[in-house]
């Protein structure tokens, strides 16, 4: 299930509220600029190549208006896994938005908006877009399982500037 868990930045270790509506969630992280979205399914076979991932969702991919679209797997290998969920748990921001779209699987965006961070658990079918220069991190579980397609402006936007705040480090993660 998707929801968005409000924390204080100061007290990561108990959420002020937890919200699992979909219209709860989107107007939450409306009101600091991220956007919150569930995009229909669409047809795509088991073991569907990177390709054909993108082509599926080419119409929705349009309509955004990103021109940089990578498909970004976790599933299988552990240690490969490890590697990937390290080089994403620090706190980052980019020159450009980040998008993410999840086609299948589950990961926690930690959203860190002044004295606050928004927990946001996306799922299959979810669109989370965080503005340019917003820091957030992302977790993706001891045991990560997830597809995404991650859309950018142009490829240097993927490059992360990481804040050097140890922030994320007392979040509960996707596993917690």
């Amino acid at each position: 299930m998707s929801y968005v868990a409000v924390y204080a930045a100061a007290t990561p270790d108990t959420p002020n509220k937890v919200l699992t509506h979909f219209d709860d969630i989107v107007s939450t992280l409306a009101d600091h600029g991220v956007r919150f979205a569930r995009w229909q399914p669409a047809p795509i076979e088991k073991g569907a190549s990177d390709a054909d991932m993108i082509a599926a969702y080419q119409p929705q991919i349009d309509a955004l208006g990103y021109a940089a679209v990578e498909v970004l797997r976790a599933a299988g290998d552990l240690a490969q896994n490890i590697e990937l969920r390290a080089q994403f748990l620090s706190e980052r921001r980019y020159s450009e938005d980040e998008v993410r779209f999840f086609v299948a699987g589950q990961g926690l965006f930690n959203v860190h908006v002044g004295d606050y961070v928004y927990a946001v658990r996306c799922e299959k079918n979810d669109l989370l877009v965080i503005p340019a220069g917003v820091p957030h991190w992302f977790d993706m579980g001891e045991n990560p399982h997830f597809v995404t397609l991650r859309l950018f402006n142009t490829a240097k936007g993927c490059e992360p500037q990481l804040t050097g705040d140890a922030i994320a480090d007392g979040f509960p993660g996707l596993d917690d």
